[in-house]
Formats: structure tokens, sequence, C-alpha cells
């Protein structure tokens, strides 16, 4: 998911009319998160067909939604697991054919089997990447006992050093965990107001909402944002370019988890051969790896994961224990009445009001 380039980026993956098919029957043309375009993730598809398949950029994914209900054709697409029921009731998706995937077995079940990403019986869903999002410090400038307690976000004495995503599942993944929520599917409206409170309490420290990795990298490394509500990504490569920054999933109120895969559109223009060779190309053990080296994210090859160093992951903010798991909000499909009120919500509260 969870992985962006820059805005000129994004404006330049859509000066195309959103009715414009993009794929020719032989072709295949991915609509992803900006910088999943990495040849890395994909050899095996570029080894089969000598050129790799064509990309469309999208910001989030309540715009990816809107423009491919408004026209725009793709052949596949990378939504996160709040989106996929969306998305499958507005007939946005095609059912998958496991048995051209041979790798289907070894997927985590607890992602793959998910009831909201089926329908009659049929998968949507190939889960390929997930992480976590979580309090994420330059050290140089707080401790660890700095953090303890995801209320350190609307604590004033941090005004203007803060940054979270401009992303309203993150964000609302921290209003609800640090008013006491664990599971947001069953929110009940005075839960979701307290949340929302929270943020706007968050949203007076907050220095820029983050919207890409580098930027934030930015921000942290120079110190002018010392704590963040970040991805792995950011602690992972931060460390590994040797700045002191820390993640802390074990606050008091806990940390949040997400994962995000690949679903078939509906009415494809490209070849439906290569969308199954670019699914097979993602989960091979390769590029398992690729995507925890190198971008230090968990990949949805559980069989893959086993056999990589438990020291490793753990190094990277991808091991799991019981403790962890019963202190973390799971970002799984919320009511859509309740989305919807916080996509509305999170909006206004970015503008100040």
């Amino acid at each position: 998911m969870k992985h962006f380039t820059t805005v000129a980026a994004l404006a330049c993956a859509f000066s195309l009319p959103l009715g414009t098919a993009l794929a020719a029957e032989d072709s295949l043309t991915i609509f992803d998160w900006a910088g999943y375009e990495d040849p890395e993730f994909f050899t095996a598809y570029t080894a089969k067909h000598d050129t790799p398949p064509t990309f469309a950029f999208f910001g989030d994914e309540e715009e990816a939604f809107q423009k491919l209900r408004s026209g725009f054709r793709a052949d596949v697409a990378h939504p996160c697991s709040q989106s996929v029921p969306k998305w499958i009731e507005a007939g946005l998706l095609d059912p998958l054919d496991t048995s051209r995937i041979p790798r289907w077995a070894e997927l985590e079940a607890s992602f793959r089997d998910i009831p909201a990403f089926q329908k009659d019986g049929k998968p949507y869903f190939v889960p390929v990447d997930w992480g976590n999002t979580a309090v994420t410090y330059h050290t140089d400038h707080l401790s660890d006992g700095d953090v303890t307690s995801l209320q350190s976000f609307a604590d004033p004495k941090h005004a203007g050093r803060i940054s979270i995503g401009d992303n309203v599942d993150d964000a609302y993944a921290l209003g609800f965990l640090a008013t006491g929520v664990k599971d947001w599917s069953q929110a009940t409206d005075a839960q979701f107001q307290a949340a929302s409170a929270f943020l706007r309490q968050v949203h007076s420290n907050v220095r820029t909402y983050w919207a890409d990795g580098a930027s934030l990298a930015q921000l942290m490394q120079s110190g002018e944002v010392y704590l963040s509500w970040a991805w792995n990504e950011t602690y992972s490569t931060m460390t590994y370019e040797g700045h002191p920054i820390a993640m802390k999933r074990d606050t008091t109120e806990g940390a949040s988890s997400w994962v995000c895969g690949y679903v078939k559109l509906a009415n494809a223009p490209g070849s439906e051969d290569k969308f199954y060779d670019f699914i097979n190309a993602w989960l091979e053990p390769k590029t398992a790896d690729y995507l925890v080296s190198a971008w230090g994210y968990g990949h949805g090859n559980a069989a893959a994961m086993a056999e990589m160093n438990t020291e490793d992951l753990a190094a990277m903010g991808l091991d799991s224990t019981d403790k962890l798991r019963a202190n973390t909000l799971w970002q799984s499909p919320v009511p859509v009445t309740l989305r919807e009120k916080m996509i509305a919500e999170f909006e206004l509260i970015k503008a100040g009001f």
C-alpha cells in the first residue's frame, strides 16, 4: 500500500482521459500506489513477457474508487482491506480463479479467508503486503519514556513537531486506539465522535500531514518533525541509512496493522493470462524477500515469511506476539456508513473545523 512518490508523479498519472482504455487486449495495466512499479516485485512476469506491465497511479483509495466508477479502465488494482467490500458491491471487481494461482494455499489464511473479501463463495482479493502504523520518533529529541502513550500526539509541548499521514484509515486508527477502541468495525457513533475529537486535538500540534515516505523521512531526518504516526517503511529505511529513528508498537494503547492486495478489475481491457502471471510473480518467495528487506513490509505469502530469519523480522517491526496482537487495531473492513463518515470528518479536521 502504503508507499507514495511525488505529487507530480500522481498528477502525470492522470493526464490521460478517464475513459481511455490504457491496455490493449494483449497488455496489462496496473492501477496502483506510486512506487509499486518497482520491477523487483514482478521479475518473473517481465522475464516471461520481456516487458513490464503499464502502470497508472492513485493517491488514495477513495480517489481510485471514484475514478474507476467514472470509467477509468485498467486490469489490476491495489486496494487495502477496508475498501475491498465497497469495491465488490459497486461491481468494480471480478472473482478470482484460484486454480490459476498455484501459491494460493501459501497465503496467510487470516488475510486470505476474510468473509468480507468474498461474495457468493468466491474470493476477490489477493493479500500481498501488510504492515503496521505506529509511533515513530527521532531518538535525538525523544526517548522511549516520552512516547509510552498515544496521548503524546495531543500533548501541547509537541506542537509543530508532529506529523501523521494524510490517510483517513491510519488517522482514525490513531483516533480510535487513543480513545480505547481496538475493534473499529463495532464502533458506536459516540466512539466515532470521541476519536474525531482526539484527532482535532492532534491537528493543533501537526506541522504537516505527510503524503509520502520520502517527505516524512526528510522532516524526521532534520528533526523538524520528531514524532510521527508512520508505517514500517519509515523506520526500516531510515534506520538502514543510519538515522536515529525508533518505532514503538507497544504503547499503552497499542498500534495498528493493515493489509493490502491485488484485485481483478471488472471489464478489464487487457490480458487475463497476464493478470495471473503478474499475481503469481508477486507471490514468489523472491518477491517476498525483496518486499521485506527493501521496503520493510510483510508479505502475504506466509510460507515464504516463515522461512525468513525471525530476528531480522523483529528488527523491522514485523514480528508478532500475543501481547502485540491483543493491543492492535486491525484495519478490517468497516460498515460503509462509518467509512463515509470517517472520510468526510477527516477532511473537516484537516481544514481546521
